[in-house]
């Protein structure tokens, strides 16, 4: 049997307050400072704090006394529309109508319109061996598109990983265009070494270059050299060279198998994982950036699509779309191997 537990606005205070206390959990509510509601669910390995209110993003994890999280110049979540308005987050729901950097001809933020969705509804479920914080969202527009979202984060008992599912439904009575990716912003791991189910030679690197992406010379020629030598970058040994980011996509991802797993190994001897289906997500980003205010080394980024944007994703024939009605439902692990 379930218990669920549900959440309203009012329940949030400065002070943390502990919700429910059982010998395998704790989940604590507060607010921050900048009036973002927050929900912290522990287990004895670690700990997520979740956004509840705001577009479920995941905005921190730790496990085992490692945080899992991107070095970023956020010391808390800030309100906004976009996520850049608040980009220090462990992980975020990117799309769902649009995803990725809007090229010239999107009209899209970045990474869509999830990431900053104001919830409508948020509750936990408290089962046997697990917690887990879902909530819903309906987007509506007169003349435009309609549908349903639905995350969850969910922890296990005495596990260091998590769960991020979203299901999305279509309350349209005509098709609607879908593109997700799990946005997991890892963190910096120096030295650390890429390892997963699939070919090295799966990745290549980015041929784009986004508007936000400002090239340097150093940075053009170490580029030049990877997109000759994808194989080469198997190890976060040159930070100084990530600087602007540094992009590789896979695509086609089910001819690897269907359940897929990518690691990024330390040299301490731990590692970080994300595992997923190929019959999800059919394509995975690996995106690393190394500077004085943002420090991520997001090893795997599953996506139904590259996020370059809408048009691209038309263009390239990967743009899904959901029937009237339908639903579709992503799922993925990811934490300490």
């Amino acid at each position: 049997m379930s218990t669920r537990i549900h959440l309203c606005r009012e329940q949030f205070q400065a002070t943390p307050f502990t919700l429910l206390e059982n010998a395998a959990f704790r989940v604590e509510l507060f607010r921050y400072p900048a009036g973002v509601e927050a929900v912290r669910i522990s287990n004895r390995r670690g700990y997520a704090i979740v956004l509840p209110f705001y577009g479920q993003m995941i905005w921190d994890a730790a496990f085992d006394d490692r945080s899992l999280t991107m070095g970023n110049a956020f010391s808390q979540p800030l309100p906004g529309s976009s996520i850049i308005d608040t980009y220090g987050c462990f992980a975020f729901h990117s799309g769902l109508l649009a995803n990725g950097c809007p090229a010239a001809e999107d009209s899209h933020p970045l990474h869509g319109e999830m990431p900053c969705a104001r919830m409508d509804a948020a509750w936990l479920t408290l089962e046997e061996e697990s917690v887990s914080l879902s909530g819903e969202c309906e987007y509506i527009k007169g003349f435009g598109h309609h549908y349903r979202a639905t995350p969850a984060v969910r922890l296990q008992a005495d596990t260091p990983r998590l769960q991020i599912e979203m299901s999305v439904t279509n309350l349209a009575g005509a098709p609607m265009p879908l593109q997700y990716m799990c946005h997991i912003n890892a963190a910096w791991v120096d030295q650390g070494r890429f390892v997963q189910s699939i070919p090295d030679t799966a990745f290549s690197l980015r041929s784009s270059i986004p508007a936000h992406v400002r090239p340097t010379p150093a940075w053009r020629d170490y580029t030049a050299q990877l997109a000759e030598q994808p194989q080469q970058f198997a190890v976060l040994d040159r930070p100084e060279l990530y600087d602007p980011e540094i992009v590789f996509f896979a695509d086609d991802l089910a001819q690897y198998g269907d359940m897929l797993q990518f690691e990024l190994h330390s040299p301490e001897g731990y590692a970080l994982m994300t595992r997923f289906s190929s019959q999800q997500f059919s394509h995975a980003t690996r995106w690393i950036l190394h500077n004085a205010d943002q420090q991520v080394a997001a090893f795997v980024l599953p996506a139904t699509c590259r996020p370059e944007g809408f048009r691209a994703a038309q263009q390239a024939g990967t743009l899904l779309s959901l029937a009237p009605g339908e639903t579709r439902h992503f799922s993925v692990e990811t934490g300490l191997l």
